[in-house]
């Protein structure tokens, strides 16, 4: 199994021209006529609900219909040469939180996920020139599945915790039931079949991604990885983590990148302001870790 996994976010999207999110939120507050509505320190998912919950009672709408008008709004994002450069990378798997499908540059093909998802996003996946893609919050092409709110965060938290703690009761007999993390353990049972799996047995590099703390989900996932390898003793974690910073961005955030580490991440500070010279930092260092780690294993 190629051992080298991407987890790409948003930032690389705000390179191309076009809406960005403060824009996409303003817009959103004046269709549905919230533009009193502070930003202030509000996590996102809370906005997200406080617009929702407002335009609900004031025009009746269904979810359904604001996450569309997302949905349109993403998908109208241009890929850039960034989203290029990570095609190139000689890897298997990206994962990614954005919605949009600029990182396979061309139009989407069917999820072909074990299971078919219409909300949550555990086994969501679309295959494209020997790459797959884990949209881990949804995508696009199916509206309902944008993960925005809290309630939406807290119940895509819910089946990753079964899948990887409890087991699942899924009906499909292609899916495994049992907890991921007894059959990492038992060394049986094993096959790739969600995102989740590659946190535990591929060295996953993170990038473009700022982490916020409202990411419960993500969060939650580095936290009992690192429970289960250090307070466990779980010797079948051997994988690792690696985290890609500015050096501004490291020195403005101190406190994440503690709790990064204490997480069992590593970081790797690349000091470029420029958007696009430090996105092509990251790649040729990941390339290069690359390189190094398939010459070792033929040795």
């Amino acid at each position: 199994m190629n051992q080298f996994t991407l987890l790409v976010g948003n930032d690389i999207n705000n390179i191309s021209p076009g809406i960005s999110w403060s824009d996409l939120l303003h817009n959103i507050k004046n269709k549905y006529n919230v533009n009193s509505l502070e930003n202030g320190q509000k996590p996102f998912p809370m906005l997200y609900e406080e617009i929702f919950l407002h335009a609900i009672r004031a025009k009746h709408i269904h979810e359904r219909e604001l996450k569309t008008y997302i949905s349109d709004c993403v998908s109208q994002i241009n890929q850039n040469e960034i989203h290029q450069l990570i095609r190139e990378i000689p890897i298997e798997n990206i994962i990614t939180t954005n919605y949009d499908f600029s990182l396979e540059g061309k139009a989407a093909t069917s999820n072909t996920g074990l299971i078919r998802e219409t909300t949550y996003s555990v086994f969501r996946r679309h295959e494209i020139a020997n790459k797959t893609y884990w949209h881990i919050h949804g995508d696009c092409q199916n509206p309902s599945s944008i993960n925005l709110g809290y309630e939406h965060y807290c119940g895509q938290l819910q089946k990753m915790r079964d899948y990887v703690v409890n087991g699942t009761n899924y009906s499909s007999e292609t899916v495994y039931k049992s907890a991921l993390i007894n059959r990492l353990s038992q060394k049986k049972d094993f096959n790739l079949q969600s995102w989740i799996d590659l946190f535990f047995t591929q060295d996953i590099h993170i990038f473009g991604l700022s982490l916020d703390f409202v990411e419960i989900d993500l969060w939650w996932l580095l936290t009992y990885r690192a429970r289960n390898r250090y307070y466990k003793k779980s010797t079948f974690i051997v994988n690792k983590l690696f985290y890609y910073t500015t050096k501004k961005w490291h020195d403005l955030s101190r406190d994440k990148m503690q709790l990064l580490q204490a997480n069992d991440v590593e970081i790797v500070v690349i000091d470029e302001n420029d958007k696009t010279k430090y996105y092509k930092k990251v790649i040729n260092a990941i390339n290069k870790r690359y390189l190094i780690t398939k010459k070792i294993h033929h040795l």
